[in-house]
C-alpha cells in the first residue's frame, strides 16, 4: 500500500477563500479565534492539495473547492469530491505553523501526527505512558530523552487516529516501540510499531527533522510515506 505525505506552512496558504467549498467558508467564518482559524485553513489547504495530488487532479482553486473535508461520526476527516465520497482516506495534523496530511487508498486507515520536541514533566510521563514506555524513556540518554518522549507520544496519537478513537481512549492502552539502535537524529523514515488492545500491533513510520517529530500509522501496513512537494 502506498501512502502520500504532504507538508505545508502558513506561508503557503492562499489569502483568499476561493479554494474552499461554500460550507467550508461558513465553517471558517464561524471560527472567531485567529489562531484556530489559521490552523483550520492550513489543515484544509494541505489536505486538499494532498488529495488532489493523490487523485491526479489539478490544484487550482476551482478544483480544490470541489474537494471537501468533512468530519465523520467519530470526528475523523472524510474526503468528498463533487459531493461524493472520494476513493481515499486521510489524516491531518498541524503544529508550529506546519500542517501534514497523509493520504491512503479508500478502505485503509491512516493516522499521522506532528509534534514539537519539548521537555515533558515526569507527571505527564507517569500519567500517559505505559510502564514499558516509561522504562524506555528512563534508559535514554539525557540528550535524547525529550525526543524519545515526544516520538512515543506522537506514535500514540497516530495510532489512535488510525483506530478512529483519538484521545478518547486511555493513551496507556497503546504502547509505541522503535528499534533500540535507531538514531533519533536521523532525518529519514524509520519503522515503528504500536501495541493496541486485543494484542493488535499496528505498523508505522517516524522521522525527526529540525524541532519536529513526524509519525504515521497505517492499516494495513505500508512502506515509508511518499513525500510530495
Amino acid at each position: 500500500m502506498e501512502v502520500f505525505w504532504l507538508e505545508q506552512s502558513l506561508a503557503d496558504v492562499s489569502s483568499d477563500d476561493l479554494w474552499l467549498s461554500d460550507s467550508e467558508r461558513l465553517r471558517c467564518s464561524s471560527l472567531r479565534v485567529p489562531k484556530r482559524r489559521a490552523d483550520w485553513r492550513l489543515g484544509r489547504w494541505t489536505a486538499k492539495h494532498a488529495v488532489a495530488s493523490r487523485l491526479n487532479l489539478p490544484n487550482n482553486s476551482a478544483t480544490l473547492a470541489t474537494i471537501e473535508i468533512r468530519p465523520d461520526a467519530s470526528g475523523a476527516p472524510e474526503v468528498f469530491s463533487n459531493d461524493r465520497p472520494a476513493r481515499v482516506c486521510i489524516s491531518i495534523s498541524h503544529c508550529a505553523g506546519i500542517a501534514a496530511c497523509a493520504v491512503g487508498p479508500a478502505g485503509a486507515a491512516v493516522g499521522c501526527d506532528l509534534e514539537s520536541i519539548e521537555a515533558r514533566e515526569p507527571s505527564f510521563i507517569a500519567d500517559y505512558f505505559t510502564v514499558g514506555e516509561q522504562e524506555m524513556i528512563s534508559r535514554a540518554g539525557k540528550s535524547e530523552r525529550d525526543t524519545l518522549t515526544t516520538l512515543l507520544w506522537s506514535a500514540k496519537e497516530s495510532a489512535l487516529k488510525a483506530l478512529r478513537t483519538g484521545l478518547r481512549l486511555d493513551t496507556r492502552c497503546v504502547a509505541g516501540k522503535i528499534s533500540d539502535d535507531a538514531s533519533l537524529t536521523a532525518n529519514i523514515w524509520l519503522p515503528l510499531s504500536v501495541c493496541c488492545p486485543g494484542d493488535k500491533v499496528l505498523q508505522g513510520w517516524w522521522r525527526c527533522s529540525g524541532e519536529l517529530v513526524r509519525t504515521i500509522v497505517t492499516v494495513p501496513s505500508s512502506g515509508p510515506p511518499v513525500v510530495k512537494d
